[in-house]
């Protein structure tokens, strides 16, 4: 296999010109920064797991406050068997 030779200017690329503001998530306020080894934007389904799991313990913490079902139904814009069903997975 024979290689090429690459041409040095070639590697010099200028800085890319696009206008990419590195605006972050919910979770950081820039993916530079970011805590996580790998953004929820590239796993499967990773925005919604990550929303469904931070109302999971949201709901625990308000049903430990005293809260009912049929209030953080009505707070989260979910339906009630999808909060007994947050609290189930405790």
């Amino acid at each position: 296999m024979k290689l090429e030779k690459v041409d040095e200017k070639k590697l010099n690329l200028p800085l890319d010109r696009s206008d990419y503001r590195d605006e972050g998530c919910e979770l950081s306020g820039s993916c530079l920064h970011c805590s996580l080894a790998r953004c929820i934007h590239d796993e499967p389904w990773g925005k919604r797991r990550w929303r469904k799991r931070w109302r999971a313990r949201k709901v625990c913490r308000l049903f430990a406050q005293g809260k009912r079902v049929k209030e953080m139904a009505l707070l989260f814009g979910v339906s009630q068997r999808t909060v007994r069903r947050d609290l189930k997975g405790k």
